[in-house]
């Protein structure tokens, strides 16, 4: 587990309340908490720090956080949280497929949204520790737990951490079908709060960056991984 006092959580927020709040609980688990409250600032803020996650808003105003999240991307793997607001069901696909790594929806729970930053941090540590012996061979792909890195062809392929543990936990168990349930079970924890359909927007990225190979639909059920492709 990371000592508590080294994470650093970048806020990207401009209501003033939430801000308030959402720091004051993330103090209170001895986080490390900068927060900005517009996009171009934000963004600023996190080439600087270089934070171990983000929680980002999408409304902001001079950068609105879609494009945040874009250029993040560009630059860096570090786990993003969106905050969207509950009509705004196109946000979470889109910003999912952008690269984010989980949302959250206002209104919502300070709890929640700590337990989803505690789990986050929990799984950046432990692939950390993942011994190097544990590397995946297929004909044309391998995984490396131990630096997050695959290569498709000998080609590097750039995944986010969130991407990397779904394909990893995939083709941990070649063949076999995973449910949607199990795959949140593995990938985003236990306690996961969240909604079944990030399973299937993060599968969809991985199988864009594979060139749409490896990983089958069974339908009604979840997922398969394919070594030799699909």
């Amino acid at each position: 587990m990371y000592p508590m006092t080294q994470c650093k959580i970048l806020l990207i927020e401009d209501e003033p309340s939430i801000i308030h709040l959402v720091s004051a609980y993330l103090r209170q688990e001895n986080y490390e908490v900068t927060t900005a409250t517009d996009g171009m600032s934000g963004l600023k803020a996190a080439r600087a720090l270089r934070p171990d996650l983000v929680v980002l808003d999408i409304m902001l105003p001079k950068l609105d956080g879609l494009e945040v999240l874009t250029q993040l991307r560009r630059e860096s793997n570090v786990y993003i949280i969106l905050l969207t607001a509950k009509t705004e069901e196109t946000d979470k696909i889109v910003g999912l497929s952008l690269g984010a790594d989980d949302y959250v929806t206002k209104p919502f729970s300070p709890r929640e949204l700590v337990a989803r930053i505690k789990a986050a941090l929990r799984r950046i540590q432990a692939g950390t520790q993942t011994p190097p012996e544990t590397m995946l061979h297929f004909p044309r792909l391998r995984i490396d737990p131990g630096s997050h890195q695959v290569w498709l062809d000998d080609q590097l392929v750039d995944l986010t951490l969130t991407e990397f543990q779904l394909l990893h936990t995939l083709a941990e168990h070649p063949h076999m079908v995973l449910s949607r349930e199990q795959l949140l079970e593995k990938v985003w924890g236990a306690n996961y709060y969240g909604e079944e359909r990030v399973v299937d927007v993060h599968v969809g990225n991985v199988r864009r960056k594979l060139g749409g190979e490896f990983i089958a639909t069974v339908r009604g059920v979840g997922y398969r991984f394919e070594g030799e492709g699909v």
